[in-house]
């Protein structure tokens, strides 16, 4: 059932020395200031810190309290404040207002910030403005990277996708620089680079800078290839709806730092449970990959394995007991909860995805993706929107038809638009504004066909004496291409032929064969290719910002060492379950190993959540 790994596939290199990395980090900067002191942590960091370093390790290092930074006035009587935070510009001005409250009270405490993954002047500009840079000393922990499991490291920065693709902000590129640095000093050195995307390109500049300021000692490089790519390069794979295992308990149950919190109808019990989701869970590891039509199959059968290793203590003589209930009873045990846990959670997804007609919602997805019945889809959505069934669904649904559709007519756009603001309140027109910036929900100008819009394009990047790309080409970057894109890529497999889902054929399994994932596609591509050579006519239609660099090591690139087979792929703007999940499926397939790296993890409703504008 589950898909056995290729033999000759390298081992990926072992993480943990980034967690070590990162705790004895921290407990130097505890240490800096000596004698008992009260730790206020930020709420986004309290999971991360919980992977990094448990209450008793923060103990053991003088901290007496812990407390969540709640931006009110605080409640500690230790001489010693330290605060753990974001570099932003709200917390700062927070801790300023402790800071004088207790100027104001005659009370004398000391002060230190440890902003983490790094400081940034803004931040060191409140103090100097409020007056207390001299009182306040600050701190960076370098905590850039957080392993989240064997192959999937994520740099825990949701805020990255807004910041940078819409308000602009290229804060967070160094630190993604940064992440690149550590990985390529740690398993490095790196021989060969691609990505693409305006991001992806500033990332890898910084990167580079980095280690060119730095001295690299040479040695057995654990990681060969690396690959970047921008979420605005493919939106279109975050939008749909997953239906792989491990992406629909994060659509539905929210994964939140590798755990996720089942309710009292997964456990039942009358509590919540909260539970790691990694490959060190024996049941989860072996569907997380799965579509989901196959989890139940696979979940009963393993209950009668159980079963029948339970059954085999029947006729035992004493000492074959004893050997049973000291050796497997307790395996067998933990393994029998997880299963429970597993099969209550599928039960439970099948409940919530039968009743909001989940098959006619894919079935939309579906034909919106392959370019079919398009009247047919707008009026599902419509009536979506009309019976209030979710906010973040409809926008979801109508990003969706805008990016597959290279646009919207100008009346569907207009009626559509009209009637979700009248359904979900007027203050969304912000939204709109958002996803129009971002091109994920446009009007398509009058004469703008695809045919048209791709000439246009054609026109625009094959005029070499124009020299840079002109304004009316930053007009047209935020169309979307897809349905060229499709074609040229094959990205929608021919569907007169069945797809069975329990032996997958290509990466499209991850969207019950009618899609390939057009990140995975490029990766897949690029990697065949060696570069992008052959690819320029998708590259154009991608906008370009496309690079293929060999690294320092360049002799040792046809080395056919297991370093090259390993690939880490870093997207800067969040990744799915579902991507990662045909990753690891094209690395069973060619023999690679494949580490995700992101800046977070993201699905459909958190994309739409981070450009919602409505709380005005």
């Amino acid at each position: 059932m589950a898909h056995s790994a290729r033999r000759d596939s390298p081992e990926l290199p072992d993480f943990s020395l980034l967690k070590r990395l990162a705790r004895d980090q921290l407990i130097y900067l505890l240490e800096q200031l000596p004698g008992k002191k009260d730790l206020f942590i930020e709420a986004d960091l309290m999971s991360p810190l919980d992977r990094i370093a448990n209450v008793s390790t923060l103990k053991q290092h003088e901290v007496d309290k812990l407390y969540k930074v709640e931006y009110k006035p605080i409640i500690s009587t230790s001489d010693q404040l330290c605060f753990l935070i974001r570099p932003r510009i709200q917390t700062v001005k927070w801790i300023c207002d402790v800071a004088n409250a207790d100027k104001a009270a005659g009370k004398f405490r000391r002060y230190k910030i440890i902003f983490t993954p790094q400081k940034f002047y803004a931040c060191e500009a409140v103090l100097e403005e409020q007056g207390l840079f001299g009182d306040v000393t600050t701190d960076e922990w370098a905590f850039y990277l957080l392993p989240l499991d064997d192959d999937i490291i994520s740099l825990e920065l949701p805020e990255f996708f807004r910041d940078n693709f819409l308000a602009g902000d290229q804060r967070w590129v160094r630190t993604a620089g940064s992440a690149l640095h550590l990985l390529h000093s740690v398993y490095g050195p790196f021989s060969k680079l691609y990505g693409i995307g305006r991001c992806a390109k500033m990332a890898y500049e910084s990167w580079r800078e980095q280690v060119e300021e730095g001295e690299t000692k040479p040695r057995q490089a654990e990681i060969g290839n690396v690959f970047l790519i921008d979420r605005d390069v493919d939106f279109v794979t975050p939008l749909c709806s997953q239906v792989v295992y491990e992406g629909l308990v994060d659509d539905i149950f929210r994964i939140k730092c590798g755990c996720v919190e089942f309710g009292p109808d997964v456990t039942s019990s009358d509590k919540s449970l909260k539970v790691m989701l990694n490959s060190q869970d024996k049941v989860f590891n072996e569907i997380r990959n799965e579509h989901f039509s196959n989890v139940f199959g696979f979940l009963s059968q393993k209950a009668r394995n159980l079963q029948t290793a339970y059954d085999k203590r029947r006729g035992m003589d004493i000492k074959q007991m004893k050997t049973f209930v000291s050796e497997e009873l307790k395996g067998l045990k933990h393994e029998h909860r997880l299963l429970s846990l597993h099969i209550g959670a599928s039960e439970s997804i099948m409940k919530k995805k039968t009743k909001q007609d989940f098959q006619e919602l894919l079935k939309t997805e579906h034909s919106l993706l392959e370019g079919f019945e398009i009247r047919e889809c707008i009026s599902f959505i419509e009536e979506h929107i009309s019976r209030q069934v979710s906010m973040i669904e409809s926008l979801r649904l109508l990003c969706l038809l805008s990016i597959t559709e290279n646009g919207l007519l100008p009346k569907d756009f207009r009626s559509l638009k009209a009637q979700y603001l009248q359904s979900y309140g007027v203050d969304h027109l912000l939204t709109f504004a958002n996803l129009r910036q971002l091109g994920l929900l446009v009007e398509q100008q009058p004469g703008e066909t695809l045919t048209v819009m791709e000439s246009k394009v054609g026109k625009l990047v094959n005029d070499k004496t124009a020299g840079k790309l002109t304004d009316a080409f930053s007009s047209l970057a935020r169309k979307s291409n897809f349905r060229a894109l499709s074609r040229k890529l094959n990205l929608v497999p021919k569907s007169d032929e069945e797809y069975d889902l329990r032996v997958p054929r290509d990466m499209a399994y991850i969207f019950s064969g009618a899609y390939i994932p057009l990140s995975c596609k490029l990766i897949e591509q690029v990697l065949e290719r060696d570069g992008w050579t052959g690819l320029e006519e998708v590259t154009r239609l991608l906008n370009g910002n496309e690079f293929a660099v060999t690294g320092a090591n360049g002799a040792d690139v046809k080395a056919k060492s297991d370093a090259q087979r390993i690939v880490l792929v870093m997207f800067l703007g969040g990744c799915t379950f579902s991507e990662i999940s045909a990753l690891r499926f094209l690395g069973r397939e060619r023999g690679y190993k494949f580490i995700v790296v992101t800046t977070a993890i993201t699905n459909s409703s958190r994309l739409i959540e981070a450009l919602l504008d409505n709380h005005v």
